[in-house]
């Protein structure tokens, strides 16, 4: 094996703002990452992440214009650079697509989020778990949710199984982001994405079976105060999120799974009147002759999540409240990470949300091509060893806490 295979080729999909930071903290760690292409739809894009880097690192990575929708033009430019694996920070919709081409050309596949059909808003892993036999057969791995929610907090949940409890029979995953970038309305990603994420119905996990509840802009939404560390009290509301899926499949003795994440009553009064005069339709309009997706407009008009982190203040903290057994005794434990968007900006260019995302993307990478994960076949975080995955964590930028809490009230 040469040496530069042995040090790496991670080739990047995608330049908005999570492939920004997985693209600065892979050329942070030259000795992992040998060489480093990022390819997105929009070149202008690539190559002011390239002057950014060599700018601030000194190291040069090389550039692409693709299709993520086109698997013959990603598996050519696979073929052409012949990476190690492939990290997909493109859209949910592409993912299946980019599969694909991993698939043809035979390259480690991972990504942070699962696939979501264009013409509807809904999302689950099925489609990309029936991809296991193809990728088992090929000899390679896909690794899905390398973020940090899915991602790290599954990893947390995996940690928690194999070093603080006996079962985990309760888990709430809390998302806070107590940060203030300045607009009326923004989102902190792909505003398309984030608003058919919080405007579908909620499901949470109960007694073997989803329980679903209205969508947080509906009446009768499910919402409590927590005290989060740091940020302080921020009102918490149930939200359906993908790793929820995966991790009542995999964590042992679970009786119930709920996510929460915070939002300001200006946002959701924004998100309201937005879905009342149809902004936020996901489907085809009239409009003087020409076809328009609504949110699509929407996005257009809505601030780049990538340039928010000029103004960003305050910390995001996102963690895991479980509560199980260990040695006989019910305990709880908390783990949490805090970032900072001021830090963010200042080391990457962007803002928390993205980094959060982007360094555990950086990371899972790294555990795939130093060996660390290995296998053959389509695999959620909590399935592979957390700990070297932890460790590097906190060697990378989101440092973790564990500390001993109360458990959440069954009911809020």
């Amino acid at each position: 094996m040469s040496d530069a295979r042995k040090r790496g080729r991670i080739m990047i999909i995608g330049a908005g703002g999570v492939a920004t930071v997985a693209a600065h903290k892979c050329a942070q760690v030259p000795e992992t990452f040998g060489e480093i292409m990022v390819a997105s739809r929009t070149f202008s894009k690539c190559e002011a992440m390239r002057k950014d880097i060599r700018l601030r690192y000194g190291r040069d990575i090389q550039t692409a214009q693709v299709d993520a929708d086109n698997v013959a033009e990603m598996t050519a430019l696979i073929d052409t650079f012949r990476p190690d694996l492939v990290l997909n920070l493109a859209l949910p919709y592409q993912d299946l697509r980019v599969m694909d081409a991993c698939l043809a050309a035979g390259v480690h596949y991972m990504d942070t989020a699962n696939y979501e059909p264009l013409d509807k808003a809904h999302f689950e892993y099925s489609w990309q778990w029936a991809y296991h036999e193809r990728f088992k057969e090929k000899g390679i791995i896909a690794v899905l949710g390398s973020g940090f929610d899915p991602g790290v907090t599954n990893v947390f949940a995996a940690y928690a199984q194999k070093h603080l409890f006996d079962e985990i029979n309760y888990l709430d995953i809390l998302d806070c982001n107590a940060g203030s970038h300045g607009h009326a309305f923004a989102t902190n990603f792909n505003p398309e994405i984030n608003i058919r994420e919080v405007t579908q119905a909620v499901r949470y996990w109960e007694n073997g079976e989803w329980v679903e509840t209205p969508a947080i802009i509906e009446e009768g939404s499910v919402h409590f105060g927590f005290d989060y560390p740091v940020a302080g009290m921020k009102e918490s509301y149930l939200l359906y999120h993908e790793e929820l899926e995966s991790l009542v499949l995999n964590i042992k003795g679970l009786k119930r799974a709920r996510f929460w994440m915070t939002f300001s009553e200006n946002y959701l009064n924004h998100l309201r009147v937005l879905r009342n005069v149809g902004m936020t339709r996901i489907d085809e309009v009239d409009y003087e002759g020409h076809k328009v997706v609504p949110v699509k407009f929407l996005k257009a008009l809505l601030p780049e999540p990538a340039s928010l982190g000029t103004k960003y203040t305050g910390k995001t903290v996102i963690g895991n409240i479980m509560t199980g057994k260990k040695d006989g005794k019910t305990i709880t434990r908390y783990i949490y990470n805090v970032c900072d968007h001021e830090e963010a900006f200042r080391e990457t260019g962007t803002q928390a949300i993205a980094y959060t995302t982007g360094v555990p993307a950086m990371i899972g990478a790294m555990m795939v091509l130093t060996g660390v994960w290995t296998g053959a076949g389509v695999y959620n975080m909590e399935q592979l060893d957390p700990d070297r995955f932890m460790e590097a964590l906190n060697q990378y930028g989101l440092p973790w806490q564990v500390v001993e809490h109360e458990p959440l009230p069954d009911k809020v």
